[in-house]
């Protein structure tokens, strides 16, 4: 798919995930209303206000939700703390807008639904949102932290609170997002001569998908073992403003955290170990089919294909956790959905890797290379 034609379809996109944040934000104060509690029972309410405190214009909302950094304007005490406030959540939705449009952009025009590739593009669309939301707080970070009046103090850790603090309601909203996105792309794309699907030799699909995998499996295997995160978490001492870096490395560098079966039974042990192994069995899976479906195996394209695998990844093995998870009669209906997204600036960091890692086992493979397949070659998907 051109330029032209997949700018659409990304817009669209961008706009309506920008405007379903909006109103998710602003439906903070809806919570606060008399009878609440009769709808939702008071553990979901807060919970609820936790998703999505860090989408509300309202500078009272993280204080009331529990916010990472224990503050908000309120307790600053301040026109221009306030004003911090409104700046940073203007810069947060400019970036969420910005950030979904980019990513689009490059999967509706490398991955464009058509030729079968509708239900690929739908869920790298989907995997998409919650990186876009980690990004787009990321950004905005700096005077979210300011506005609470104390923005020297701890900055590394409220930095890393602050990226933390996404929420599942992008996972929600991504899935309404990609769904009309792909309409409209396949509207788009009509009268257009659709590329064929690439043909990728089986061995070289299958290596380039395991080397991927392993390094993926680094971050959820190595470093998420107990006390390899706790090492991290913990080493890094010192004074100075940017001295406690563990917090922030933990967000970046674990996508999930384990210790040996002696801590509980092995049974519930395996249970839980069975979750990583369905990560790692999508992630797989995905980079295999990866460069079939792409038009052109740029590089840009497999790193963002594999960001996106790897977010697909943590949602199929979070949908497990949910689950065999029995916290729900304790906390409520809505805490089970709690982690859904977490992890994404995780699966951004080992993703990307995964994906450059993937791009060149491919070309050393003999894969496909990186021009536009001619229109009369023989193609078909990569094997089963």
């Amino acid at each position: 798919m051109t330029y032209r034609r997949a700018v659409i379809p990304a817009l669209v996109g961008g706009l309506l995930i920008t405007l379903l944040l909006w109103w998710a934000g602003a439906s903070t104060q809806a919570l606060q209303l008399r009878g609440t509690t009769s709808v939702f029972d008071p553990q979901s309410v807060t919970e609820l206000e936790r998703w999505l405190a860090p989408w509300s214009y309202d500078s009272t909302a993280e204080l009331m939700s529990g916010g990472p950094d224990g503050g908000s304007t309120a307790m600053g005490g301040g026109t221009q703390y306030a004003d911090l406030y409104s700046t940073a959540m203007q810069i947060r939705y400019v970036a969420v807008f910005v950030f979904f449009l980019a990513g689009a952009l490059l999967l509706v025009r490398r991955i464009p639904p058509a030729q079968g590739r509708t239900p690929a593009t739908l869920l790298a669309l989907w995997a998409w949102a919650p990186v876009a939301g980690t990004l787009a707080v990321t950004v905005s970070a700096p005077w979210l932290i300011a506005s609470r009046g104390h923005g020297s103090y701890r900055v590394l850790p409220a930095l890393a609170g602050v990226i933390a603090s996404s929420g599942p309601v992008t996972v929600f909203a991504g899935l309404l997002t990609a769904a009309v996105t792909v309409l409209v792309a396949r509207v788009t794309a009509k009268g257009e001569d659709p590329l064929p699907r690439q043909s990728v030799p089986p061995r070289a699909a299958r290596l380039s998908a395991s080397v991927g995998t392993v390094v993926v499996a680094l971050s959820l295997v190595v470093l998420s073992y107990q006390s390899v995160a706790a090492w991290i978490q913990t080493s890094f001492g010192g004074g100075g403003l940017l001295s406690e870096p563990g917090d922030l490395l933990r967000q970046w560098l674990l996508l999930g955290g384990w210790t040996g079966p002696a801590s509980t039974g092995l049974g519930d042990w395996l249970l839980y170990r069975a979750v990583d192994v369905l990560m790692l069995a999508v992630v797989w899976w995905a980079l295999r089919l990866l460069p079939g479906l792409l038009t052109r195996a740029t590089v840009p394209a497999m790193a963002v294909g594999a960001v996106c695998a790897t977010v697909l990844g943590l949602l199929a093995s979070q949908v497990l956790h949910m689950a065999i998870d029995d916290t729900a009669g304790v906390y409520g209906p809505v805490h089970r959905f709690s982690a859904l997204g977490t992890g994404a600036p995780a699966a951004l960091t080992f993703g990307i890797a995964a994906g450059l890692a993937a791009v060149a086992t491919l070309r050393l493979a003999g894969g496909p290379d990186t021009g536009e397949v001619p229109a009369g070659r023989d193609t078909a998907d990569v094997p089963g």
